[in-house]
């Protein structure tokens, strides 16, 4: 065995390390758990939205490797029981470096278990994004022959939608277009996506005006055709008391509204109340539009019809995750169009 053989294998010295510095992507925490909702303000949120904020979605550990060849995670997460509907999705830790995604290691949930990952050569900085379901908390983390530093802050992007900004479809919690847009722009991504919600709810937007942010972008209004129907006059007015109320804590804070992307089925289709896709599209457009005009410098619209086509959609609805690639990047593009970021 080589000197180098018997470093990698030798017993451990260094201590477990508290992971909170480490954590990105964090909104709120309860008892020390990272959730996507306020929990002192859940009783005025939808139960869906509730139930899609107890999911870790977006958070991941960030740092940097001074002489370390790996690196260990200990971790809880939820059993799934034999009728459990995501029972069989798969359970992977990836580390991501700035050129792309590194090594992946498959596990299984866990009630408490120690996932190892083998680091390349280099400092990084490295991004290790965790599995989504099953709800897992990070407990602690160490490096394997040498030491891990916090990766350094980074603006703090807070962006909000739907089951299509929460990552559905992607194959990877990496490939989602949020933290498509985040990786290119080296922002700390916090991802309030609520698949099934997301309608314009006015709590949630009271939520957005208390929490931190550098930037803020919302990307709502595709669960407003059918699962909660809208017309476009209630449509309209939803967007702007949201914008609003978020308005109230950001004032200034740079925001981004991005309108729904391409739904075939719901474009010229009318809901319950007679609107379509399309029609709900250009209220929530106009409603934009009127707020720059009355003034609001730091806000800008991105119309979200013309970013798909059809050959990126999954399933008529969610983006693959070509279709998540190609709208992270159009928003990174607006971004920087409107001097939100740099580049």
């Amino acid at each position: 065995m080589t000197t180098e053989d018997t470093a990698r294998h030798a017993p451990y010295t260094t201590p477990w390390l508290d992971p909170a510095p480490f954590l990105r992507g964090v909104a709120w925490l309860d008892r020390g758990r990272p959730v996507r909702a306020d929990p002192a303000d859940t009783m005025r949120l939808p139960w869906d939205t509730g139930e899609r904020a107890t999911l870790p979605i977006g958070v991941r550990l960030e740092f940097r490797a001074e002489g370390a060849h790996a690196v260990e995670v200990r971790y809880r997460a939820t059993v799934p029981g034999p009728t459990d509907a995501l029972r069989d999705l798969a359970h992977g830790f990836a580390l991501w470096d700035r050129h792309g995604v590194v090594r992946e290691v498959w596990t299984e949930p866990a009630e408490e278990a120690v996932v190892r990952i083998e680091l390349p050569g280099g400092p990084g900085p490295f991004t290790l994004h965790p599995p989504e379901a099953q709800s897992p908390l990070i407990l602690g983390l160490r490096a394997v022959g040498g030491a891990l530093v916090p990766a350094p802050p980074a603006p703090r992007w807070v962006v909000h939608g739907d089951s299509i900004t929460e990552g559905w479809w992607s194959t990877r919690p990496a490939h989602g277009w949020p933290a498509v847009t985040g990786r290119a722009l080296g922002w700390d991504t916090v991802n309030l996506g609520y698949a099934g919600a997301a309608r314009g709810e006015l709590a949630t937007a009271e939520q957005l005006a208390a929490l931190p942010a550098d930037v803020l972008t919302l990307a709502f209004g595709t669960n407003c055709w059918s699962r909660v129907p809208f017309s476009a006059p209630l449509m309209y007015e939803t967007t702007r008391a949201f914008l609003d109320l978020v308005r109230h804590g950001h004032p200034r804070t740079p925001l981004l509204l991005l309108s729904p992307v391409l739904r075939p089925d719901a474009e010229r289709t009318p809901n319950r109340l007679g609107a379509t896709l399309g029609a709900l599209r250009d209220a929530m457009e106009r409603a934009a539009r009127d707020r720059i005009a009355a003034g609001d410098g730091r806000l800008v619209l991105l119309p979200g019809h013309d970013l798909l086509g059809p050959e990126h959609l999954a399933d008529g609805l969610h983006p693959n995750d070509s279709g998540h690639q190609v709208l992270g990047l159009a928003v990174a593009t607006a971004l920087r169009r409107a001097g939100f970021a740099a580049g």
